[in-house]
């Protein structure tokens, strides 16, 4: 069957076959999905047990709530962000902090604090080396941007993170922070490690089938937003991971790796009552202004609220 005939047969199933008024957008993309699926089934002549086994598999990772890591992991999440910076540069936006993923590991109501928070609940303090990160979120003209809110989250030593792993405390290594009147945040938590995809879940069987890893280097996310300015999705990788620059989400970016000091200074120490050298960050988030001209950065999508 050629392409012609299937835009044909598919133009029948979808648009003429409707009896009521239609979703003009729904039915475009659906019209377009089903009609490039069909000419994958045609061209590469895949057979029924394919095509089912492919439905079967979908039904298993929205049932396993993994569609959201599979986005990720097949890159759909990063073009996503590929096609967001080009429409910003369109727009003549440039030198804020690069965005990146965001991944599916959000929970909305993070307990809110100014200027300052800890994230770790102290269950992991003897195993975990003390992070200490601090910055300035600056707006669109290079200011500090006062009351700018900081939503940050990360796993645990485990790789695991709270919501999703009852055995965490609530919002452990979760919270808000409203930057204060210079535009500063810092918190305190653990420095995270590394972590893969469930190894027995379905990204993993078909980042098995396409002889692909699904480990993410040591990463902490952040969603930053002010006033006036188009919200920032992104996150920092930790310098020195074996996985920095092979990400199996793809979420490694330039200007996103700060570097990590190590604080041994006895009075700065004495200060955060430790024993042991900590580790530092510095980093600075940059904003752009808002643009009625581009979609909207607030992407709406499924996210977990406790």
């Amino acid at each position: 069957m050629n392409h012609a005939e299937i835009d044909t047969l598919v133009k029948k199933w979808i648009v003429e076959a409707a009896d009521k008024p239609a979703n003009p957008r729904v039915q475009q993309v659906v019209v377009r999905l089903l009609g490039d699926l069909c000419k994958t089934i045609e061209d590469l002549d895949l057979t029924p047990n394919e095509v089912w086994s492919g439905i079967s598999y979908m039904a298993a990772a929205g049932a396993a709530n993994e569609l959201g890591l599979l986005a990720a992991g097949t890159g759909l999440e990063h073009f996503l962000d590929l096609r967001a910076d080009e429409a910003e540069a369109r727009a003549g936006l440039t030198g804020a902090t690069p965005r990146t993923i965001e991944g599916p590991l959000y929970v909305a109501g993070a307990p809110e604090s100014v200027g300052f928070a800890r994230l770790d609940d102290g269950t992991e303090s003897e195993r975990a080396e003390v992070l200490l990160m601090q910055g300035t979120v600056f707006d669109a003209d290079g200011q500090p941007a006062a009351g700018a809110q900081v939503e940050v989250w990360h796993a645990n030593l485990m790789g695991n993170y709270s919501f999703f792993d009852p055995a965490q405390s609530h919002f452990n290594l979760r919270r808000t922070i409203i930057a204060d009147e210079q535009g500063c945040y810092q918190f305190r938590s653990i420095l995270p490690v590394g972590y893969g995809c469930p190894p027995d879940g379905t990204t993993q069987q078909l980042l098995n089938l396409l002889g692909r890893h699904g480990q993410r280097p040591a990463h902490i996310h952040f969603f930053i937003s002010a006033e006036g300015h188009r919200k920032l999705t992104t996150q920092i990788n930790i310098d020195g991971d074996d996985y920095l620059w092979d990400d199996f989400a793809f979420a490694t970016r330039d200007g996103l790796v700060p570097p990590i000091t190590r604080v041994a200074d006895p009075a700065r120490l004495d200060a955060l009552q430790l024993d042991q050298p900590y580790a530092s960050i510095d980093f600075h988030f940059h904003l752009s202004r808002d643009s009625a001209a581009l979609p909207t950065a607030q992407v709406e999508r499924p996210r977990a609220t406790a």
